[in-house]
């Protein structure tokens, strides 16, 4: 048991994602959704933040079109390396990668027709930051549509995580989990008031979820997207003298739970904010042909 305690994953590894890389079950239902409000039109310039392995970075610029340009934006080379490899087989040429962060964009102000962000701006060091930046380089009355996973994420295992940690005593770790979701999933009022305080308008707010179905807690712990994109996070939790005793228990009881209610699954509710851009409107930097940015 606890053997996911050791798993380790280098992400500036081109091999590390490329196995990665298979359009998880985690993507796909937040990617459909984005989609599906994008409102799509010839001649417009867009822009996906946080575009890690090219999803949905390749099928907008692909439904787009050649009159459109797109680019994406994301501080990984060895994902940029793996979407490059995608375009060039895809044949799609509409699209230009940029190295760099979401807090400090390289581009011109009021450049962008469309703004989509796929569960990114859950992972970025400043969203307040981001989406000034957003509204900056967007024109007015321009899409952004993004989605993310909400505060009640994997719930079940939050509040076993929880009761483990009540018994033992361990108060800082339970404040460290608080700290942890709130840090990668804000609550959507929260967000809410930062789109008004950048001068978005909210134009909807869909909610919906998803879920993992497990035999039992080992199986759930050992799945390598789990291992991938949660453990280590989970991990810095608890102090590493403990954490053998602390995962192992909240194995346990998730194995217990799930030999009584023949498996147990793990929900995911995430929303889709589409808004626009309603700041006034200034007058346009001279941008075309300059490259202010890194590119790949």
């Amino acid at each position: 048991m606890t053997e996911y305690l050791r798993a380790q994953y280098n992400l500036d590894d081109s091999d590390c994602i490329s196995a990665a890389d298979d359009l998880p079950f985690w993507s796909a239902p937040f990617g459909i959704k984005l989609l599906d409000k994008v409102r799509y039109k010839k001649n417009i310039c867009a822009l996906d933040i946080g575009f890690g392995s090219g999803f949905p970075l390749l099928e907008i610029a692909m439904r787009l079109g050649a009159t459109c340009k797109v680019f994406g934006i994301d501080p990984s080379i060895p994902a940029a390396k793996r979407t490059r490899l995608k375009l060039k087989y895809a044949d799609v040429k509409n699209v230009e990668l940029v190295e760099g962060a979401a807090e400090a964009m390289p581009f011109g102000d009021n450049y962008f027709d469309l703004i989509v962000s796929n569960n990114g701006l859950n992972n970025v060091q400043d969203l307040a930051k981001v989406l000034a930046e957003c509204s900056r380089i967007s024109r007015i009355s321009a899409q952004m549509v993004f989605t993310f996973n909400t505060d009640a994420t994997f719930k079940i295992f939050y509040d076993v995580f929880r009761e483990v940690l009540r018994e033992r005593g361990f108060k800082e770790c339970e404040l460290k989990i608080d700290a942890h979701i709130h840090s990668k999933r804000r609550p959507v009022p929260q967000v809410e008031n930062l789109l008004s305080a950048n001068g978005f308008k909210i134009r909807s707010i869909d909610k919906d979820e998803f879920s993992y179905h497990f035999t039992d807690g080992t199986s759930m712990l050992n799945h390598f997207f789990i291992k991938l994109a949660f453990m280590e996070c989970w991990k810095e939790i608890v102090p590493g003298d403990i954490q053998a005793d602390v995962f192992r228990s909240i194995e346990d009881r998730l194995n217990s739970m799930a030999e009584k209610e023949m498996g147990f699954e793990m929900r995911v509710p995430f929303v889709t904010i589409d808004c626009e851009n309603a700041k006034k409107p200034v007058q346009p930097e001279k941008f075309s042909g300059r490259k202010l940015f890194k590119k790949y």
